[in-house]
């Protein structure tokens, strides 16, 4: 774990100060390997619950259904296909997957509002903006997460059935 910690931290273009990580108090996350890169400098470490009163349970979610409605639907056979896998995710996550916390806007809708208020534009100009980027938007994940999950779901379905009547050919009697 702590060698995946260190790669992270080095992907940070010129940090003025070390990249805090924000974890639990997960042996993952505690332990000599990572005490280590706190101690050496590269990284200051944050114990939700420990060091701060928030806990990091919205990050936790979204890596569970990253695993359980991503990841484990593909083949898992090298560090480099887990790694295009999460990029493609994170990338439809944030522009195409609409999240109710948001109102059904974007995260990347939510900065570009963000930055736009800053700039000055005003509400109507984003909220026609806003509209025209919701509209018909159904992301390739989404397709692709509901192929993958019909094909489980049958296949889920075909394993239970045989292992009810001991042939894979054959329905069970209800």
């Amino acid at each position: 774990m702590s060698s995946v910690i260190l790669e992270a931290s080095e992907l940070i273009e010129s940090p003025k100060e070390p990249p805090t990580l924000l974890a639990d108090a997960g042996t993952e996350n505690v332990n000599r390997g990572v005490d280590e890169l706190i101690e050496s400098g590269v990284l200051h470490r944050v114990l939700a619950r420990v060091d701060i009163s928030s806990s990091n349970s919205l990050i936790e979610s979204w890596w569970r259904v990253l695993k359980h409605q991503w990841l484990y639907l593909n083949s898992l056979d090298s560090l480099a296909t887990v790694r295009r896998l999460v990029e493609y995710y994170v990338g439809q996550h944030n522009v195409h997957l609409p999240h109710s916390a948001f109102r059904g806007q974007t995260p990347d809708e939510i900065v570009l509002r963000a930055r736009r208020s800053r700039a000055g534009v005003s509400r109507g100009e984003e909220a026609r903006s806003s509209s025209v980027a919701a509209q018909g938007k159904q992301s390739a994940i989404v397709r692709e997460l509901r192929v993958k999950r019909t094909a489980y779901l049958s296949t889920s379905t075909a394993q239970a059935a045989a292992e009810m009547t001991g042939s894979p050919n054959r329905s069970p009697v209800c």
